[in-house]
């Protein structure tokens, strides 16, 4: 085992702890992870991800439903659209081009990004019982699971702001809840692309299992992190993966003007923070 393979296993535990803690940012990682570390094609890496995300969503998902931490209605509900809608996506992804999926990745988690960082309008939960109206769940699960399907986001960075900020769920309910809707758009994605790709099946198994051992460690941290810091520390995180994507995808003054920009936006939005006042960034999954 050379040590490009021992990084990519090192790293893939990691993978699951994001999943396992978070509630998403597996194939945030995974997809850079493969790309840029195991020398996968993009395409290949997306749905790489698909399935490594996939497998370990299920995963961890059992260790948080032990808990009480997975809303089963809307998850199940949420899921199903998702499903739909990443068949469709991962049928198109294979056949756009790979610097093209990466870049649309990339922006899709900064904008999602600022997003769980603004957090809810005026710090409230909305007035419901947590559980999302039946219509309004299934566009939002086709959607997301469009995304899931075309750029290989399992959907965690998008499927947990739809489930705190429309939903209403606390952030361990939204966490537990979105693992089940992962793996379910991710198996449904990964299906599409096997259509028009073919993966290295030794290594992506042996990534998943990595994935899985850090899934149970996430899983059991989740319940000890307060649900604030828990947030905004997704936030920052996608949004500093979302810059690194861009920067690899536009190399050069390209690259270098997306960065400042990206860190421009991020201090404003920790200066909004620390001064307590409404930011003025918004996204559309927090102005729904």
């Amino acid at each position: 085992m050379d040590i490009t393979t021992v990084a990519v296993l090192l790293l893939a535990v990691v993978v699951g702890i994001s999943l396992g803690l978070l509630g998403g940012g597996g194939s945030i990682l995974t997809v850079p992870l493969l790309t840029y570390v195991a020398g996968f094609p993009p395409k290949e890496a997306i749905a790489a991800s698909l399935l490594v995300v996939g497998v370990t969503s299920v995963t961890s998902m059992l260790a948080h439903a032990r808990r009480g931490n997975v809303q089963w209605r809307t998850g199940l509900l949420f899921g199903a659209a998702g499903m739909a809608g990443a068949f469709a996506g991962g049928l198109v992804g294979g056949h756009v081009p790979g610097t093209i999926l990466m870049i649309a990745f990339a922006a899709m988690m900064i904008a999602t990004a600022a997003a769980m960082i603004r957090g809810r309008r005026n710090g409230r939960a909305p007035e419901h019982d947590g559980t999302l109206k039946v219509g309004r769940t299934i566009v939002d699960g086709l959607v997301v699971g469009l995304v899931t399907g075309l750029v290989g986001a399992g959907g965690g960075f998008l499927v947990v702001p739809a489930l705190v900020l429309l939903g209403g769920l606390p952030m361990s309910v939204a966490v537990g809840t979105s693992l089940l809707v992962i793996g379910m758009k991710s198996f449904a994605g990964l299906a599409g692309y096997l259509t028009s790709v073919s993966l290295d099946w030794g290594l992506v198994a042996a990534v998943t299992v990595a994935a899985v051992v850090g899934s149970l460690v996430g899983a059991r941290l989740s319940n000890r992190v307060p649900e604030a810091a828990l947030r905004r520390g997704f936030g920052y995180f996608v949004l500093v993966m979302g810059v690194f994507v861009l920067v690899q995808e536009l190399p050069g003054v390209g690259g270098l003007v997306v960065a400042v920009v990206a860190g421009v936006v991020a201090l404003a939005a920790v200066a909004c923070r620390l001064a307590g006042t409404r930011c003025p960034v918004r996204s559309r999954v927090a102005a729904h």
